[in-house]
């Protein structure tokens, strides 16, 4: 291994571990203290899936029908009895009018931050942004880029 995939690897917390799906070894991120599989991911997207559907009053067969699937092979994709494509995420967050990012956190929260209130608190915030008015999260990003200037600029005088 070189010294520049062992510092991306140091950098970013990454853990050796397996995959039963691959006989070599994978490089993940523990998720709060531990390391979820493949297949758990998978299920929890499934399952926020589910969630999102019933969060809209639709049933397994009326959101089949708005993706072009029969009732069996939507159900699938809850169950994780099949494997979702980024494309089919994509157009079910259409169809569902929620982020793909509301699936995805569900899974790997800890993309969002080293701790669960970390994670939790930024992607709290993602969805208050996503509900506002463009004029407001124009502001609210010009805020935001002014304080990460000043935060940086505090950074480098206490070097």
């Amino acid at each position: 291994m070189t010294t520049k995939l062992e510092s991306h690897i140091a950098e970013l917390g990454l853990v050796k571990t397996s995959d039963p799906e691959n006989e070599k070894p994978v490089y993940r991120r523990e998720s709060f203290g531990d390391i979820s599989t493949f297949e758990d991911l998978d299920t929890k997207v499934g399952e926020a899936l589910r969630n999102c559907r019933q969060d809209k009053n639709l049933s397994r067969a009326e959101l089949a029908t708005l993706v072009g699937l029969s009732e069996q092979v939507y159900g699938r994709y809850e169950r994780n009895s099949s494997k979702m494509h980024v494309s089919r995420l994509i157009h079910l967050s259409e169809v569902l009018g929620v982020s793909p990012l509301t699936m995805l956190f569900s899974a790997a929260p800890h993309l969002w931050g080293a701790t669960e209130k970390e994670a939790d608190t930024r992607f709290r915030m993602m969805k208050l942004l996503e509900d506002l008015p463009f004029d407001t999260m124009s502001s609210i990003v010009t805020l935001l880029e002014t304080v990460a200037v000043l935060q940086n600029k505090t950074t480098k005088t206490e070097q």
